[in-house]
């Protein structure tokens, strides 16, 4: 994604997509065929088992290494995205290292059979600034596309998930 920013400069927004790997590989296929961002690649379901095999270090590594230089981590939602481990490893370290953050609901997405699925839990509501803080949910944005079906909410997130970058940069900046 190309964006000015306030110098009349082209800045391209670089972000890392952190999602449930089994349910909702798919989904998020979709919204990588958008095209208007720069996101990591993504593993195939083979080279990230490769990469569970190898360890807890492994897993931290690969994302440390996939998350270096992206702005933004867009967290696509899902109907278990917020009880998954490594989800709210990757939100935690968007946040300690001043990425912005941003959740976008995928689960009206269609997946590989063609089947949506309910929409999940909050995962910022599982994560506190310190122990008793309030949640990161208070200011973190988790988004619902509007769209009667799966094609609505896909062009919903091919409208506005520009917009929703660049605010969530802007709300981490001042956070």
């Amino acid at each position: 994604m190309t964006v000015n920013n306030s110098r009349g400069n082209f800045v391209t927004r670089r972000v890392f997509f952190s999602f449930h790997f089994d349910n909702d590989y798919w989904r998020t296929q979709q919204i990588r065929n958008i095209g208007a961002l720069e996101g990591q690649s993504l593993c195939t379901p083979n080279a990230w088992e490769e990469v569970k095999r190898k360890g807890d270090s492994a897993i931290e590594k690969w994302i440390a290494d996939n998350m270096h230089g992206k702005s933004c981590v867009v967290v696509l939602v899902g109907s278990e995205t917020a009880s998954r481990r490594w989800v709210r490893h990757e939100i935690v370290k968007a946040w300690n290292d001043k990425r912005g953050v941003v959740g976008i609901r995928v689960d009206r997405l269609l997946d590989r059979n063609s089947q949506t699925s309910v929409a999940g839990a909050n995962p910022f509501d599982a994560i506190t600034f310190g122990d008793s803080g309030p949640k990161l949910s208070s200011v973190v944005q988790l988004i619902t596309p509007t769209g009667n079906d799966s094609k609505g909410v896909y062009a919903s997130i091919s409208n506005n998930i520009e917009r929703w970058i660049e605010e969530a940069i802007a709300i981490r900046s001042r956070n």
